[in-house]
């Protein structure tokens, strides 16, 4: 112990020392160190890639897995015969960890060595590439997006396609146009930054002439020649996981925001507070709850309020929804006339704005037998959309196994 706290001394001094040298012999040491880092990772063993199936077609997913869905739609991909799929993502320090079959930390994503390594292994072993929100696969190598990449896949004789899941490709402005509780607003440095976003991607798309698809109907207004690929998730450990709804003595009420500001979390906290201090509910604003504790958090719940500005359903809505329990959101006519379009199905959400919110949960409340009869009707929606085999089936065309069998 003395000699560890006599280390960290002399390290803290080394760097106190560094930051008062002269400018020229500070850059030299900073490269030095970084040099020495690099090495550190040139003589480490280098994390393992997946065993490939010996399919006729194989299916890689990566690089972001946002919500767990690469992870999900290779699995769903792996249920088509004649398909195998593996889906990769960085692991990034302080961000929820899902499941995916490989990945790694981001500090491996910068070396060299790991990148040479994970290029030979995606050219050399996959038949299909299924790129997530336009990212590298390769590694960060100074690109501001993949799209080079997809010429090195196209050289390789592999099928790529694009994949976006929100915020990637939807463009601020144009929502702001056709959604009145819309969250953007130019000169905010989030709507600004996806604006820009956005917009350059969607030139890379035009020119990519790769199948394209989106994860949520209403990106369809983004991007028009897209196919829509339906979120997927295990119903099982959420419908185990819940409760009687209205089983307690008072109604327990759930938010649980990925984006507070994309979600409207402050009008959603403002009302379910003043309901709760008014005794008629109990609010729960969920925040640094890993994954897969969030079926006991959803199952413990009567109703979840997903969000009130983007009109969408997406991963968290069919969580709950599988869980039978009410879910309450935004999701507007828009979404709402696409889903009967293409699904022949009704979404079973209640519909709220930032202005009725209040007043809708005390609706529900005030019917509980009609508002279980709404909450029922989850499950075997999810079941029908949203289990993985709809997502098979929209990814079975790009696929096209029987060419390869």
């Amino acid at each position: 112990m003395p000699d560890r706290g006599g280390v960290g001394v002399q390290v803290t001094s080394a760097r106190t020392l560094r930051d008062h040298l002269p400018t020229p012999i500070a850059r030299t040491a900073g490269a030095v160190r970084r040099r020495l880092k690099g090495l550190r990772y040139s003589y480490a063993q280098l994390p393992a890639f997946p065993q490939v199936a010996d399919t006729p077609v194989r299916l890689f997913v990566g690089p972001t897995n946002s919500a767990g869905q690469g992870y999900a739609w290779a699995r769903a991909a792996g249920s088509i015969k004649g398909v195998s799929a593996v889906s990769f993502s960085v692991h990034r320090k302080g961000q929820f960890q899902f499941e995916d079959d490989y990945g790694v930390p981001l500090t491996w994503f910068g070396q060299p060595r790991w990148q040479r390594a994970q290029e030979q292994h995606v050219l050399g072993s996959y038949t299909h590439v299924l790129m997530e929100s336009l990212r590298p696969l390769f590694g960060a190598r100074g690109l501001q997006d993949g799209s080079s990449e997809l010429l090195q896949l196209k050289e390789a004789g592999i099928k790529p396609a694009l994949l976006f899941h929100g915020s990637d490709i939807r463009l601020p402005s144009r929502h702001a146009k056709r959604e009145r509780w819309s969250p953007f607003t130019p000169g905010d440095p989030l709507t600004d930054r996806l604006e820009a976003q956005a917009a350059r991607f969607a030139e890379l798309v035009e020119k990519a002439d790769v199948p394209v698809f989106v994860s949520t109907v209403d990106l369809l207004d983004d991007v028009p020649t897209a196919q829509w690929l339906p979120v997927a998730i295990d119903p099982a450990p959420w419908q185990q996981a819940a409760r009687p709804l209205f089983s307690t003595d008072r109604p327990v009420v759930v938010h649980v925001p990925s984006s507070a500001q994309l979600k409207g979390s402050d009008r959603i906290d403002e009302v379910l507070t003043a309901l709760a201090d008014r005794g008629v509910v109990e609010y729960r604003r969920i925040s640094g709850v890993t994954h897969d504790r969030m079926p006991a958090v959803i199952g413990d719940a009567d109703i979840v309020v997903d969000q009130l500005r983007i009109g969408l359903y997406g991963v968290a809505a069919a969580e709950a929804l599988a869980a039978g329990r009410l879910v309450v959101s935004y999701v507007g006519s828009a979404v709402r006339d696409r889903m009967r379009s293409l699904a022949g199905r009704e979404v079973p959400i209640v519909e709220a704005d930032p202005d009725s919110l209040g007043a809708v949960i005390t609706d529900l409340l005030s019917d509980r037998t009609a508002a279980a009869e709404q909450a029922a009707a989850g499950p075997a929606f999810v079941a029908e959309l949203h289990d993985g085999r709809r997502s098979a089936l929209a990814l079975t065309d790009w696929l096209d196994p029987k060419e390869t069998l």
